[in-house]
Order: C-alpha cells, then sequence, then structure tokens
C-alpha cells in the first residue's frame, strides 16, 4: 500500500526528474546538477518547512484521485500515457528516462502528471526515497545502473537526509498501526452501524390520561459487502414502547379508550419488532447491482425479513423520511406516503434508474415463512408495487405508485404485512374483521426543492377495498393526502425544522359498517425542530395535533409532544 502511495507522489516532482536524469537534450552533467540544488534555494520559505505529517496525511486523497480512470495503480510503461505531459514541455525527455529506464514514475490515477503543481521538501522527498529503492532493487538484480546517476542519488540522500529518516519512521509507525487494526479488526467485509432514540412523550387533551413515558428504541445494523458493489444487511433492533391511545367521548363526560393503541399516533420509534427492549432480527435484505451493457444498471433488492417499499422505492419526501430513524419526522404518517406502508416482510424487488425516470417494481409477503394453508409466499398477505418516479431536473421529483395487496382477516391494510396498524384510523385499517380483503392503491408523491434549503413535499393516495370472499357484498375505499415544508441548515448545519399537515387514511363513505357519525376527518398537523448537536447527536423536540384521530364523532382531539434524542454510530 505505502509503496503505492509513495508512487503517487512522483505525479508532481519534474525538477525530481531532471534531479536524476540527464536529459538527452542537455550539453552537460553541469546544468543538471545546478537543477537538483537550486531548487532549495528557488523554493518559498512556508512551503519548505512543510511537515512530513501534512505530507502524508494527503497520500491518500491524492492516491484516490481518479479511480476507475485507466491509468491506475499500474506503472506507466510510457511518457506518453501521462494526458497532460506533451513532446514540447522542458522535462519530457527527464519524465520518459525516468519512467523507460527506471520505472519510479506513476503518476496520478487519473493519468495526469500535473507538473505545474507547486511542490515541498517532503514530497520532494518522498520521490527521492521511491527513486531510491527503485534503484537499490535494480542493483541487487544486477541491473545497470549509470555511475552519474548514483552519484547525484547519493548528494540528493545526503541534502534531504532529515527528510528521509522523518519520512521513515513515520511510515514505519503508519505501518504498524495498519498492521494492528488489520489484527483487531471485527470484519474485512462488514461494517457496524448503530442508532440508539432516547424520546420522553405525552399526550394533551380532554379526557386524555396517559402518563409521561421514557422510551427507548435501539437498531445496530451490520452492513457486509463481498464484492464492493453488493450489501447484505442485517438489523438487530430492540424497543420498549407502542402507540399512545386515544379516547373517545360517549357523552355525559365519559370517555373510552380505543381498543389498544391508536395507529394515527403511531411515532417512528414505536416501530419495534417487540416490547421490553428484546432483540430481534427484524431486517434481513440482499441488494446487488446487475450491469446490463456499459450504461444501464437494475439494482435487485431480496428481502428474507423485514422488508419495506422505502427499502427500494424512491418516498419522494426528503428531510422527513429517514426511514423510521431517529432524524426525520416524529409520526410515521408525516415521515412517507402510507401506501407504503402496505405490504411488507420477505420478497424481491427491482429498480431501473434511466436519468429523468426511474421504475421501482417488487412482490413482498406478510408471513412467508409460515407453511400452514393460505399462509407462505404466495397464499397469505401479499402486496405488489409498481411505481415509476419522473425528475425533469434536479429540484423536482414526481411519483406515481400503484399497489395490489390481499389482507388476511384480521390483519390491517397499513401494516407492513404484519398484524399491527402503523398509521391510519382503526376502521380505514380494520374494515370488516373476520373477512378476507383485497385492496388497490394509487399514489402520488412530489418533492420541489425551491431554495437550496427549503423543500416542499406532498402525497395523496386513494384505495378501494374489496370482500374477497364473495363479489360485491362488500365495497368501500380509502382516502389520505398531507404535505409540508422542510428548511434545513436552519440554526446549524444538519438541523432541520419540519412542519406537516395532512389527513391520515380514513374509510370513506361507501360501505362504511358504521356510517352514522363516522364522517369525520382525521386531521394530522406536526411541527418539528431537529437540531444537531453534534455530528452524532441530535435533539428533536415536536409537537403533533391530531383532531378526530379516529374519525368517529366522539373521538377527542389529542396533542401529543415529544423530546427526541438520537444517537448514531
Amino acid at each position: 500500500m505505502f509503496k503505492i502511495l509513495w508512487k503517487s507522489f512522483l505525479a508532481s516532482p519534474a525538477l525530481l526528474a531532471t534531479a536524476l536524469v540527464i536529459s538527452p537534450a542537455a550539453n552537460a552533467a553541469e546544468d543538471a546538477t545546478k537543477n537538483e540544488f537550486n531548487f532549495k534555494a528557488a523554493m518559498p520559505l512556508e512551503i519548505a518547512q512543510a511537515s512530513p505529517d501534512a505530507t502524508l496525511d494527503q497520500l491518500e486523497n491524492y492516491s484516490n484521485e481518479g479511480q476507475g480512470a485507466s491509468n491506475s495503480e499500474d506503472q506507466l510503461t510510457s511518457v506518453n500515457e501521462l494526458k497532460d505531459v506533451a513532446p514540447t514541455e522542458w522535462a519530457y525527455e527527464a519524465l520518459r528516462s525516468l519512467v523507460e529506464r527506471y520505472g519510479c514514475i506513476v503518476g496520478y490515477p487519473d493519468g495526469t502528471f500535473r507538473g505545474n503543481r507547486a511542490m515541498t521538501r517532503w514530497e520532494f522527498a518522498a520521490g527521492l526515497n521511491a527513486c531510491m529503492n527503485t534503484m537499490e532493487r535494480l542493483i541487487q538484480e544486477n541491473v545497470a545502473v549509470l555511475k552519474e546517476d548514483v552519484d547525484k542519488l547519493k548528494r540528493l540522500m545526503q541534502e534531504f537526509e532529515a527528510e528521509l529518516a522523518a519520512l521513515g519512521a513515520r511510515v514505519d509507525n503508519l505501518e504498524g498501526r495498519v498492521s494492528f487494526l488489520e489484527d483487531n479488526q471485527f470484519s474485512t467485509t462488514t461494517k457496524l452501524q448503530g442508532e440508539a432514540i432516547f424520546a420522553i412523550s405525552d399526550t394533551f387533551g380532554d379526557g386524555d390520561d396517559t402518563q409521561t413515558i421514557f422510551a427507548d428504541r435501539v437498531r445496530l445494523t451490520l452492513n457486509t459487502s463481498f464484492d464492493g458493489e453488493d450489501r447484505l444487511v442485517t438489523r438487530l433492533a430492540a424497543g420498549n414502547s407502542e402507540a399512545f391511545e386515544t379516547s373517545v367521548d360517549v357523552g355525559g363526560g365519559n370517555s373510552i379508550s380505543t381498543d389498544g393503541p391508536s395507529p394515527t399516533t403511531t411515532q417512528t420509534f414505536n416501530l419495534s419488532p417487540g416490547g421490553g427492549n428484546d432483540v430481534f432480527v427484524d431486517w434481513l435484505a440482499y441488494y446487488k447491482p446487475i450491469s446490463i451493457g456499459e450504461d444501464f444498471t437494475i439494482n435487485t433488492y431480496t428481502a428474507a425479513v423485514g422488508g419495506i417499499w422505502s427499502d427500494i422505492a424512491p418516498t419522494s419526501n426528503p428531510f422527513f423520511e429517514d426511514y423510521d430513524g431517529g432524524n426525520g419526522a416524529l409520526s410515521t404518517f408525516a415521515s412517507e406516503n402510507p401506501i407504503y406502508r402496505i405490504g411488507g416482510g420477505s420478497g424481491i424487488a427491482l429498480n431501473a434508474d434511466l436519468g429523468i425516470v426511474q421504475l421501482t417494481a417488487g412482490y413482498l409477503a406478510g408471513g412467508a415463512n409460515d407453511p400452514n394453508e393460505g399462509r407462505g409466499l404466495f397464499n397469505g398477505d401479499y402486496a405488489a408495487l409498481a411505481q415509476v418516479n419522473f425528475s425533469p431536473f434536479e429540484q423536482l421529483e414526481l411519483g406515481l405508485t400503484y399497489v395490489h395487496a390481499f389482507h388476511k382477516a384480521g390483519n390491517p391494510i397499513f401494516g407492513f404485512g404484519g398484524a399491527t396498524p402503523v398509521v391510519g384510523t382503526s376502521l380505514s385499517n380494520n374494515v370488516i374483521n373476520g373477512v378476507d380483503r383485497v385492496t388497490n392503491s394509487y399514489g402520488a408523491q412530489l418533492a420541489w426543492r425551491f431554495l437550496d434549503n427549503v423543500s416542499f413535499s406532498a402525497f395523496a393516495t386513494y384505495g378501494d377495498i374489496q370482500d374477497a370472499g364473495v363479489a360485491d357484498v362488500f365495497a368501500s375505499e380509502y382516502w389520505t393526502y398531507g404535505g409540508g415544508f422542510a428548511v434545513a441548515d436552519l440554526g446549524k448545519e444538519g438541523s432541520v425544522l419540519g412542519i406537516f399537515a395532512g389527513v391520515q387514511p380514513y374509510l370513506g363513505d361507501g360501505g362504511r359498517p358504521q356510517a352514522s357519525g363516522n364522517n369525520r376527518n382525521p386531521i394530522h398537523v406536526e411541527a418539528f425542530y431537529k437540531y444537531q448537536l453534534t455530528d452524532n447527536i441530535s435533539i428533536t423536540p415536536g409537537v403533533i395535533w391530531l383532531s378526530d384521530p379516529e374519525q368517529t364523532n366522539g373521538s377527542n382531539d389529542s396533542i401529543i409532544g415529544t423530546i427526541r434524542t438520537t444517537f448514531t454510530f
């Protein structure tokens, strides 16, 4: 590794070439000798005093420039391979001699030499060290080396003795540290990412009797790559909270709670795979790009556990969407169009980026591991998605989505293919208890970044609901829509102010089993401010106002206050 980095330094020192090699165009060795020692006198004082640490810290950046170019880390065989060195350059013959005679010139990985760049004494010493190593190897192999080149090399070694010694010690230290890291690293193929959320939250409103909670949610993600382009994701998750219940006023000052948590109150940190901080593998998936020709790539996605549509399909909701993590909106509703909550589990998906158009298609099944009749990969809950995204210019993205889904009796529509609804009213999620249902959902999304730090996003979805058992026995529909503004880097880089308003998924009038009094729209208004305290810690205070959260006459308004702290590592 370090030999390659040393060679990368030789992209700049044309003077090193003239110092070591007698140009055929020169008439005397004396002129070359003047060039080598006039270099020190001509160097600006502040450059000459640059430290070896600063120089070596740039090695990795220099060696990474232009990755993928034809001239990478391979030794040059001809000076003509350097794109910016013409035969008319004053150092052309010297460079050619160094390349062809000694092979200690490489250039930058993008195929350039950059001979007009300023150079420090430390850079010159680095290049000198590389040519010293090359000549030493040639002498050991009994390869003829010109005596005058050896003599000049000795004089340069004496002149740069201190720099060479410092660089050698620095390299030895770095090599020791690299060896230690290699011996003690967790894995050569896997990186660990983590997120921990601490949240203080409570609800307020008429008839409210909830208590203030202190909740947590932890995710540990292992990202593994086998060829540098693919990615195997293994995520462990644990949490200890669920959504709040909402109360319904039945008259006379009395109130009752919904049967269990209301999906309209769900916040992203509630989406843990279980309670009591039990640890589960909640996501296991594999991404693999497949190249078709030189300019076309299809990204494949295979989920064994916990696959959701936002893993592969663009949701067009920047700053609010954080894949249900702790740095976006507080609620699941404001995070993304609820159409992406229909279906989940195991399956496959494909995404093709065609420039201004992006296509996504996939199939996900809930409970795909259940071998019982009426379950499994194809006979249980499933959803099939087709989506097209248009981005006519960088600041604007439009998306159209269609999802066809089958829901087993008792399972909600907006539940990721599972048994727990995560958004929408209870009526919209469980239209007919005990009856299988089929839904066809049509959604549209918009993201418009009309200023550098201000973004507007919106979505709307309509879905028809059919009884899957007997035709025309039951038919209904649901609606949902919303939009919001996000202001990035407000107060501090990385901070976000978000304001979002809309109507959570609600059951339409047609076929509503409890039509009387159930014609309210569950309005949702949310405001939050994520303050980026450090690179790894953010604090997000926010408030959510819910009006008629269960779309009933008696469902009381509710206010949720939350202070969320997110640690990422």
